[in-house]
């Protein structure tokens, strides 16, 4: 009898271990779905956060023991659909859900998943230093947490993209511009003198909160992650740690969390 009991539970620990997560990011713009084995990312695919093209593929191609989803926008019933007939448990992120970390945010309710993710994400790699997240996509967003695993919060700015459509539209003349063209430190006509004020000023931006955290936390590591990239001076471009997964890595550290996988 306890030869069968050892062998049971055995067989249960093992399975658990190798079970595969499926990870369901769904942001303002992109969606992401990325499959882990353990802490480890086995495959990720991107696309529209209205079709979630690669949730399909990945289900079929992997056996998959558990999943979570963590939305910021409203979901179509065709992805409801789909998620509803996927043949295993899903958990869905929100202010209710059991963190690793502490959160200090005062109106958990309202804190896109996306941050306290990078935060956990983040944490999980540096358990015991003070970080900085920063997340450069269609806002940029700034999330500390402490040595200690406390998140106290963050700062919400505007994202590349908005500040281009911003110039264009609230103002009579401004022509629309991107980030791909001629990229002067001084502008020499609209056009560039519009990408080097957004470009320039958003790296000036994120240098400046670097260099403030950093005069009260000598030791602050420093995350980078979102879809935009810029080029900052070597001074602080040595202390940043650049990490395009790191939302979803928070996720499955959240979803292991949940189930008892510390």
């Amino acid at each position: 009898m306890l030869q069968l009991l050892f062998f049971y539970f055995t067989f249960a620990l093992a399975k658990d271990e190798n079970a595969l997560n499926l990870i369901i990011d769904i942001g303002n713009t992109m969606a992401k779905v990325a499959l882990f084995d353990g802490g480890e990312m086995v495959e990720v695919s991107a696309g529209s956060n209205q079709s979630l093209e690669g949730l399909k593929a990945l289900c079929s191609k992997y056996p998959v023991d558990r999943g979570m989803v963590a939305t910021v926008v409203d979901l179509n019933e065709r992805i409801l659909a789909d998620l509803a007939a996927l043949p295993f448990p899903l958990l869905w992120l929100d202010h209710r859900t059991p963190l690793p970390v502490v959160n200090l945010y005062e109106t958990p309710e309202t804190l896109g998943y996306d941050r306290i993710a990078a935060a956990v994400g983040a944490h999980e790699q540096f358990p015991h230093r003070d970080i900085l997240v920063i997340d450069a996509g269609t806002c940029i967003t700034y999330e500390f947490i402490d040595s200690k695993g406390r998140y106290h919060g963050g700062n919400i700015s505007p994202g590349m993209q908005m500040r281009f459509k911003a110039l264009h539209r609230f103002t009579g003349r401004l022509p629309l511009v991107d980030a791909d063209g001629r990229k002067l430190p001084m502008g020499r006509d609209t056009e560039t003198a519009i990408r080097a004020g957004v470009m320039k000023g958003i790296e000036y931006e994120i240098s400046g909160y670097i260099e403030s955290m950093k005069h009260k936390y000598p030791e602050l590591l420093v995350f980078l992650t979102g879809g935009d990239e810029f080029s900052f001076d070597s001074t602080v471009k040595s202390t940043i740690f650049a990490d395009r997964f790191l939302v979803l890595k928070g996720l499955n550290r959240i979803l292991n969390y949940n189930n008892g996988r510390i």
